[in-house]
């Protein structure tokens, strides 16, 4: 059991390294830069990221986003800004007052503004895409702002946790300042700095980000189909401490080098195909995996256990393959705030753009990912927590706009937790690993070629999960 989980962990690393997905996470540097051009500004606590913002926080970041910051006060103590709302500071006054004149927002009731209570996801998405230029319903309602607003690349499905956070405003705020305006004339930020409400020599490292950014993510942006082949090389240490049914522990230190070898191809149209393969081998050992979609149904592999199920009712992992193995695309989904550093160069006639980013986006897609590869199928419960994470991307992208290579460096730290009838086990992770990818084809010389499906068993089916090994056996 030992060695299926150390392949099962590569073939996860493997498989998430095409793809980079905002989770949970402190956005402390995205904070300091918004403040460095004053949109975002803390209080005697600091940036306060770990509690959530109130209303009057929100309304005066929507003023902001506005640039009319300074209109807002100047007009306000010069008496031609008033408002009916007699809750609010001296403070908030100016802000509120201005976004009630332009009726951009409401109070609590006719006399109240509410500048306390909470603001939450739904209402601060809502003054994001009012600032874009995006009409209440006309382009969405209250209710359908969020989900609009992952169409227009401001959210991504998984960047929030449950509560919004002023940590969450921040990471948002500084995402929409790189998307378009709804007019398409430019970005949010650039229009700020061409109104003079921003400076342009403050915002210049936070815009040069932005360029160079959205001149990536429109690589290949048109492409639906790609087929792309893939090398790794893995180095992992890991410490297990077990403890059985009886209460005895035993401790165990391991170092494997593994080689992974596999092919990605996927055609995103109205019916969306795709295959991941994968073969990780270690110490003359391979274990095989896969993962197909294809006519509303995925099947995953992992050795002799062969699965399937509908796809109906799993819209989230729809969501994190359709990123997972959309290549082409996958700078567009790598959200801002995560970028540590980026840069592109010239090479030839080529561009290559250098990309690193910060390793916490990759957190909660790893349990994710290790679902979908099948380790939930081996019958334990399984929680990952990331503790320390490098990742460097470089892409090479041809004269004609096409993606041609892609490489990944990661280094990573990271506890495991497992659980089964068996006992428990704890394991300490230290991996590095080196992988190349090549895009074999795009677009309609993409072919998906499938193995049979005769024997893959419905989960759905499923009454009791088939006998496993003991969670600490022999290898």
């Amino acid at each position: 059991m030992k060695r299926i989980l150390t392949i099962l962990v590569s073939a996860m690393l493997m498989t998430a390294a095409l793809c980079i997905t905002a989770s949970a996470s402190s956005f402390d540097s995205t904070a300091e830069e918004l403040s460095t051009i004053g949109m975002f500004r803390g209080t005697g606590n600091g940036f306060e990221l770990d509690r959530a913002p109130t209303r009057s926080e929100a309304a005066i970041m929507l003023v902001r986003l506005y640039g009319a910051e300074e209109t807002a006060q100047a007009s306000y103590a010069a008496g031609k800004l008033t408002s009916p709302f007699t809750d609010v500071s001296e403070t908030v006054a100016p802000y509120a007052a201005w976004l009630y004149t332009n009726g951009i927002t409401k109070g609590t009731t006719e006399t109240t503004f509410g500048g306390r209570g909470q603001c939450n996801l739904n209402m601060y998405t809502v003054f994001l895409l009012r600032a874009l230029g995006y009409e209440d319903g006309v382009d969405f309602t209250y209710d359908t702002a969020p989900d609009f607003a992952m169409t227009r690349g401001i959210l991504s499905s998984s960047i929030l946790d449950d509560t919004f956070l002023r940590d969450d405003l921040a990471a948002i705020t500084y995402q929409a300042l790189g998307t378009d305006l709804k007019d398409g004339s430019t970005y949010l930020l650039n229009s700020l700095i061409q109104s003079g409400a921003v400076s342009a020599e403050d915002a210049k490292p936070i815009t040069d980000k932005i360029e160079t950014y959205r001149a990536l993510a429109a690589v290949s942006a048109g492409t639906t189909s790609m087929d792309a082949s893939l090398n790794a090389k893995v180095t992992m240490d890991m410490t297990i401490n077990a403890t059985d049914e009886s209460g005895q522990t035993v401790t165990e230190t391991e170092t494997t080098e593994e080689t992974v070898t596999g092919s990605v191809k996927m055609i995103l149209d109205d019916d969306i195909q795709m295959a991941a393969e994968m073969a990780v081998t270690a110490d003359g050992e391979t274990v095989r995996t896969g993962t197909w979609l294809k006519d509303g149904w995925m099947y995953t592999q992992t050795g002799d256990m062969a699965y399937k199920m509908q796809i109906g009712d799993m819209g989230e992992i729809m969501e994190i393959y359709q990123e997972i193995l959309s290549v082409s695309n996958q700078a567009a989904s790598i959200m801002l705030p995560y970028i540590d550093t980026i840069s592109s160069a010239k090479s030839g006639s080529n561009t290559v753009y250098t990309l690193s980013v910060d390793g916490s986006a990759l957190n909660s897609m790893m349990n994710d990912v290790m679902g979908l590869l099948g380790a939930g199928d081996l019958g334990m419960g399984m929680d990952m927590q990331l503790t320390d994470c490098t990742y460097t991307y470089t892409y090479t992208v041809a004269s004609n706009g096409q993606l041609k290579t892609c490489t990944a460096a990661l280094g990573m730290t990271m506890g495991m937790d497992l659980s089964d009838e068996t006992g428990t086990a704890s394991i300490d992770i230290a991996m590095k690993m080196d992988m190349d990818m090549k895009v074999n084809a795009t677009g309609k010389d993409v072919k998906i070629s499938y193995p049979s499906f005769s024997k893959f068993v419905d989960m759905g089916s499923l009454i009791t999960i088939p006998e496993q090994p003991a969670l600490w056996g022999s290898r």
